[in-house]
Parts: structure tokens; sequence; C-alpha cells
């Protein structure tokens, strides 16, 4: 058997090589996939609403569907993404099937989830991804969405949208790069930040450079607690090499962020790692007397050592104005500009 196996490789060995050369490739354990990028959303689209974590309110969801039709979509819902069930939107089965058929239905042209919340991993080794990857779609959501993000592109090479959900406030600033992101096949495209929202802390939006320097590389990552809770699975973030990681979180204390990047850096050889990205941890520092080093005495020591471009309060995460991250695609990051900058279009 292994050396029918070995003769197999051999013989694929120049189909293999041209495919490398010619193709743009990541590697997945054993498996080489290609890159996919869906194709671009335009005005009129049907948009398939589902919510494979937790649900929301009815007001909610029709606040959702509003700012949907605002961007100039139809949407089409799934017959799950209604239910409650706890903490999650329907059962694990009744998710999985909404996932499957926004995926499916010809009529869908992308597929925009209503909620993070919890639930996503719980779904993840049931997912059909072979029918993900026969019908690419442009897939939009983030927080507890980024389990299906980086599952996903594991295991079929489509690139996705780390943006905001239906249920998000789609601001001027939200709602301009999220449809340029999904609608236009221009590049590069530079991503600048916001004025801060009015009212709000400065300092928590100010941008610090943790190590400067300009690095480029496929954008890689998402919510910093689910990538943790990935790891050790078949859907954890593994392959870093030369790639662009993001992070951001919510109402996490210094110590549990800590803890996280410990855990990335014993489990994956950040070494390889092009540059990161930290977008706002917002409402994170500790509310009682005990000792604590701050978010950014954290990042500076889990992260300056690492020897590449690093930069915390990029406009991603869970604020109201947020930039669209294309999971997959070639990105440059500047420090010293606070940019980011996407160096090809992420649809076609």
């Amino acid at each position: 058997m292994y050396r029918r196996e070995a003769l197999k490789g051999v013989a694929l060995l120049p189909l293999i090589a041209h495919s490398v050369l010619s193709k743009s490739t990541f590697s997945n354990s054993r498996v080489r996939n290609e890159i996919i990028k869906p194709p671009r959303l335009k005005t009129g689209d049907t948009i398939g609403i589902i919510a494979p974590s937790s649900g929301v309110s009815e007001a909610t969801f029709e606040k959702g569907l509003a700012h949907l039709a605002d961007l100039g979509f139809k949407t089409k819902i799934g017959r799950y993404a209604r239910e409650r069930n706890g903490f999650l939107a329907g059962s694990d089965q009744e998710r999985l099937r909404d996932l499957h058929w926004a995926f499916q239905d010809s009529e869908v042209n992308g597929v925009w989830c209503m909620r993070g919340g919890y639930g996503a991993s719980r779904i993840l080794p049931q997912i059909d991804f072979g029918l993900i990857k026969r019908n690419p779609k442009v897939f939009i959501g983030y927080s507890d969405i980024t389990a299906l993000h980086l599952a996903i592109f594991k295991k079929t090479g489509l690139v996705t949208f780390h943006g905001p959900v239906g249920a998000s406030d789609f601001t001027d600033y939200t709602r301009t790069h999220a449809l340029n992101t999904v609608m236009k096949v221009s590049s590069p495209y530079k991503i600048d930040l916001p004025a801060p929202p009015e009212g709000a802390d400065p300092a928590l939006y100010k941008t610090i450079v943790i190590n400067g320097g300009k690095c480029r590389g496929r954008l890689i990552g998402g919510n910093l607690s689910l990538i943790a809770a990935l790891n050790g699975t078949a859907f954890g973030l593994r392959d870093v090499k030369g790639k662009i990681l993001f992070l951001e979180d919510v109402s996490e204390a210094p110590y549990r962020v800590d803890r996280m990047l410990t855990q990335m850096l014993q489990s994956v050889d950040m070494r390889l790692i092009s540059g990161i990205a930290l977008g706002v941890f917002t409402r994170t520092e500790d509310k009682d007397d005990s000792p604590s080093q701050s978010m950014i005495d954290v990042f500076r020591d889990r992260l300056g050592g690492l020897g590449v471009p690093v930069i915390y309060g990029l406009s991603f995460g869970h604020i109201r104005d947020q930039f669209t991250l294309p999971i997959g695609v070639e990105a440059e990051l500047d420090t010293l500009k606070s940019t980011l900058t996407l160096l090809e279009a992420a649809v076609i």
C-alpha cells in the first residue's frame, strides 16, 4: 500500500508543482487547498439570514433585517434563524441545517449571520464542507462566528468575512467598509481609522504600537476566546507562517487575555507569523482592587518579543465602527500609519 501511494505521489509531482506556481494556496495539515474567492455581492442580491450561534429577540431580528434592506439587499430567512433554545438559536441540527441551506439555495447570493454569542463550535464536526466549497458565497459575521470562519477556511480555502452581524450598529464607517469589501473588486484598498465615538474613552481607541514596522501576509484570526477554545481540535489555528494575525475580544480581564495568549504561544509557532493586528479590546480592565497588569502591558509582555510588527487599537471587534476583514486575503499592516491595506480584492 505504501509503495503504491508513493508511486502515485511521484506521478502527481509535475501537477502539484504547476499548481503551486500558478495558484494561490495555503497548507492545511497534509492537504493543500486553493484559495477560493466568492462572487461579489450586488445591489438587489438576496442574502440568506442565519443564526448559527445564539439567537436574538424578535425586535432585534427585525432591526437586523432593516439594516440589510438599507444596504440594498433582499433577504431570505433560514427556517430556524428566529428560534431561541436557551443560549442557542435552535438545536445543533437546526442551526446546521440553516447553514447548509444558505450555501445550497441557488436563490441566495450571500450568507449573513444575525448574531454571534455562543454555539458555532458545537456544529463544526457535522458541517458538509464539500457543499460549501462547491457553492462559494460571501459569508459574514464576527465574534462566535470566528469558529466558522476558521473551520471553513481551513477545510475549503474559501475567503470569508470577519465583519458586522445583522444585529450590529451599521454606522456610516461600518457600512462603507463592509460594502466596499464584499461588493468591489478593486485593489489595493486602504482601511483608515475612524474618529473615536462621541463620549468614549479616547485612550481606549488610541492606537498603540507594541512593535513598529510594516509587513505583508494573508489575514487570519478573529475572536481571541474562540481561537483559544479551538486549540487542539481539528479546526484550530495552526498554520500561521507568513500570515497577519488579527485578534479582538470583549469583557475579558487582562489576566484572562494573558492566559489565552500564553496558550497560543505554547501551541502555535508564533515566531513564523508576519505581524499582529489587535482590535479594540472593550470593557477589559478588572473591576476590583486585585493587582493587575494593564491590557497593553499584557500585549507587550506576551507579543512584544516575537520580533514582528504588532499594533493595538485598529477598528474591528465589539465596537460600533468596525471594518470588515476578509480571511485569506493578502494584506499589508503599517504600524507607522496605523493602517491595514487589502492588497487584493476579496471577491471576484
